[in-house]
């Protein structure tokens, strides 16, 4: 944005407790808090908050938070007995802590910005994404969604791409497991782009990878928009039969040796959706394609 950064020491207490302090005037300005809650989530939040507190006890007139990821997305719902939402309790805590607005990038379920009582910019990687693979221009192109649940986003990748689409059906035994997997659609000799907005086992991608290879896919590039990737995640991707993985550097992670990974920035996109939020002008409109939105 050719902007310098605020000054602020972030430090930490000897026993653990975070510490930050504002080093500049911020009474009346607008603010916008840059950090992504990769692991250790945790730790990431609680700095957020901490910050956020410290800023509007310094009479910061807005405060925006801009989350590249989005921590506990994943837990948006009751899905069994007894179990949270951490999802909600997050975007509470956020507004308790002084937020005044939220601009944040592919969340794991769309509703997740009704559970805001406040302004939420919803921003999608895809724009970033179909600039490197129209570069790449791949040919006899189908788009794969590796579960039912990326349907949509896989149908916005395939006509964009001008690709064809197929979806791979799982059935889950636990968080870590798949039981079975079938593909819906034509995939014999193509070269396959699987789609997903958050990875950190691998799971679903190389066992989807997998089976796509028996069915007889000729090469299988993957694009998530979140890669989190443990240790387990890494040695799956290490023996799968995925050629490259395309992602984005909306969480922090270390350089991965003997896996093809392809990282693109999204600085660009978030700076452009700050300065027009500073300026009041329409977000919206960095997602249009083809007279459509992506979603």
């Amino acid at each position: 944005m050719g902007i310098e950064l605020g000054k602020c020491t972030v430090d930490a207490f000897p026993d653990g407790e975070t510490f930050v302090k504002i080093e500049e005037n911020v009474r009346g300005e607008d603010i916008y808090v840059v950090q992504s809650t990769s692991p250790p989530t945790n730790h990431h939040l609680m700095e957020m908050f901490i910050m956020m507190d410290a800023l509007r006890r310094s009479s910061a007139q807005r405060i925006t938070a801009v989350l590249p990821f989005y921590g506990y997305a994943r837990q948006d719902r009751k899905d069994q007995p007894r179990v949270p939402i951490t999802a909600k309790l997050v975007a509470n805590l956020m507004v308790a802590a002084g937020t005044n607005r939220v601009l944040t990038m592919d969340l794991h379920a769309q509703q997740i910005q009704g559970f805001f009582d406040i302004p939420v910019d919803h921003l999608y990687a895809a724009p970033v994404m179909y600039d490197y693979l129209k570069q790449m221009d791949l040919p006899d192109l189908v788009v794969v969604s590796p579960d039912v649940g990326g349907i949509k986003m896989a149908h916005a990748y395939s006509q964009v791409l001008n690709a064809g689409l197929a979806i791979v059906a799982k059935r889950r035994k636990s968080a870590t497991e798949i039981e079975s997997m079938t593909v819906i659609g034509d995939i014999r000799g193509k070269t396959v782009l699987m789609v997903d907005d958050l990875t950190e086992t691998a799971g679903t991608l190389t066992t989807a990878a997998k089976l796509l290879k028996k069915k007889g896919a000729k090469r299988i590039y993957a694009c998530v928009s979140h890669a989190l990737l443990n240790d387990l995640g890494v040695q799956r991707l290490r023996a799968s039969v995925i050629d490259e993985l395309i992602t984005t550097d909306t969480v922090l992670r270390a350089p991965i040796e003997g896996v093809k990974v392809t990282t693109l920035s999204v600085a660009g996109l978030l700076g452009e959706a700050i300065k027009r939020i500073h300026n009041n002008s329409s977000v919206t409109s960095l997602f249009e394609f083809k007279g459509g939105r992506t979603s």
